[in-house]
């Protein structure tokens, strides 16, 4: 479906209720919506950011994927814009940042809280499955402080061969 026909409201679309039915409605009012609950003023290019963030489901992405899906759709925004504007939806708990390299930060469109991994040589990041764990000893929160969660992040890279692997 073209984002443009979309940000119009031109396009209207089948969505599910959780009973299953189906009824009629517009993704477009439902992100605005979104937006409103969240505090965030349905602007343009919230609203098309949104779009692109949130109409492919759950995903993790950095602010130059989404910068890149954006210039793909014709969607004129700066990468400025783009900062700006995940921030924003992390603040309001549309988004999670996950800090997993120095150098570049991940958005989540799925805020509750989960573990991930991370695949080194892919940068890509994918939803650990809920397997229970658990993080023994934490150790005290300071003074005036309460610990608001943990995040356990798992680096994977692929295995070496057992022939090939350095001895050090």
């Amino acid at each position: 479906m073209p984002l443009q026909a979309v940000l119009s409201g031109r396009i209207p679309s089948f969505q599910t209720e959780a009973n299953g039915a189906g009824r009629r409605g517009c993704p477009l009012s439902d992100l605005r919506e979104r937006l409103r609950r969240a505090g965030l003023r349905p602007t343009r290019q919230r609203l098309s950011l949104g779009w692109l963030l949130f109409g492919r489901g759950d995903r993790h992405l950095t602010a130059e994927m989404l910068y890149d899906e954006a210039m793909r759709a014709k969607v004129p925004v700066s990468l400025a814009t783009v900062y700006n504007t995940l921030h924003q939806f992390t603040e309001a708990g549309l988004l999670r940042q996950l800090a997993l390299d120095g150098s570049k930060a991940y958005f989540d469109t799925n805020p509750s809280e989960h573990h991930h991994f991370y695949l080194e040589e892919e940068g890509a990041v994918i939803d650990m499955p809920d397997c229970g764990i658990t993080v023994d000893s934490l150790p005290e929160a300071p003074e005036g402080m309460e610990i608001a969660g943990v995040e356990v992040i798992v680096r994977l890279r692929r295995s070496r061969p057992a022939g090939r692997r350095q001895q050090g």
